[in-house]
């Protein structure tokens, strides 16, 4: 093994703080990794990580070798692409994470045509709802719709998808038609719970454009995008998500549009990743693919 090598398992080692996710990360055996730190550390002559049962962490020479390491490996990266046409440049493994509807409706279904076209690329896809830990989990991305939280990541807006109101026709057909906003507070919503814990409002804009914010009472919360369709699809309540995400159930009449003129804000868009001197082919590729893939879902204001 080289030393480019090492120097690229130490830091996928020091960015996941764990010998095991940084081999599942690079898709090495955990024992490669272990002594691929241990003789770079006998070449430099110091202890570049402290390792206990539960946790690694950088030293003081450590942080000093990361903090150097990250645009070296960077540029290394980009001269070994730099004379290869653009479907050959884009190689190596991307790791991303969507939401898990994002990822059934949307991502799942394109990704032959693009493995395709740059057949040096792999991926691996997760769709959670969750906050996760980019670092830690080794993930070079992730795709956010909703407001993004504070963060030292990269915040990469890629713009915005229209929202819909909707029922089941059975729970409409028992607790009626709601026709405005203060109708709504004799009905049931599905209840929607972020990652922090807190239970999503009812969000509207009036006829000015202006934002109000009802809670509603809820006899069911959960905290994921599937089960969410699920319960309105079951009848227990009315829901808020974006339009494309259940377009096909309301042409067929499976679900029913409520309030049109009182719908929510369009949700932002976000890739969210870590900050990089110069972010990497491969990255750059899939920012642009996904916003080629959202386009047309986006929001056209006015």
């Amino acid at each position: 093994m080289d030393r480019l090598e090492q120097y690229r398992i130490f830091m996928q080692v020091s960015e996941s703080r764990s010998f095991t996710r940084a081999a599942a990360a690079l898709n090495l055996p955990r024992a490669t990794v272990s002594t691929a730190v241990q003789q770079l550390e006998q070449v430099l002559g110091t202890r570049l990580l402290h390792r206990t049962t539960r946790q690694v962490s950088l030293s003081a020479d450590g942080v000093r070798l990361l903090e150097r390491l990250r645009p070296l490996l960077e540029e290394a990266e980009a001269l070994e692409q730099l004379f290869q046409p653009e479907q050959r440049s884009v190689a190596g493994h991307l790791r991303i994470d969507v939401p898990s509807r994002v990822a059934r409706k949307l991502v799942a279904p394109a990704l032959p045509e693009l493995l395709r076209r740059y057949p040096g690329l792999s991926l691996t896809l997760g769709s959670s709802d969750r906050s996760i830990n980019l670092a830690e989990d080794g993930v070079d991305c992730v795709v956010r719709i909703g407001p993004v939280e504070d963060s030292s990541l990269v915040a990469r807006p890629l713009g915005a998808v229209a929202m819909v109101n909707c029922a089941h026709p059975a729970y409409l057909q028992h607790h009626g038609m709601p026709l405005e906003p203060n109708d709504l507070l004799q009905h049931w919503a599905i209840g929607y719970q972020s990652a922090t814990g807190k239970t999503a409002s009812w969000d509207y804009l009036d006829a000015q454009g202006r934002s109000h914010s009802l809670t509603l009472p809820c006899r069911v919360t959960v905290n994921n995008a599937e089960t969410y369709l699920a319960c309105c699809r079951a009848g227990l309540g009315l829901i808020q998500v974006p339009r494309y995400d259940v377009a096909a159930l309301l042409a067929c009449g499976e679900l029913k549009e409520v309030l049109p003129d009182w719908l929510p804000a369009p949700m932002p868009v976000t890739v969210l990743y870590p900050h990089r001197r110069q972010r990497s082919r491969r990255l750059s590729l899939f920012i642009a693919w996904m916003q080629e893939l959202l386009r047309p879902h986006l929001h056209a204001p006015g």
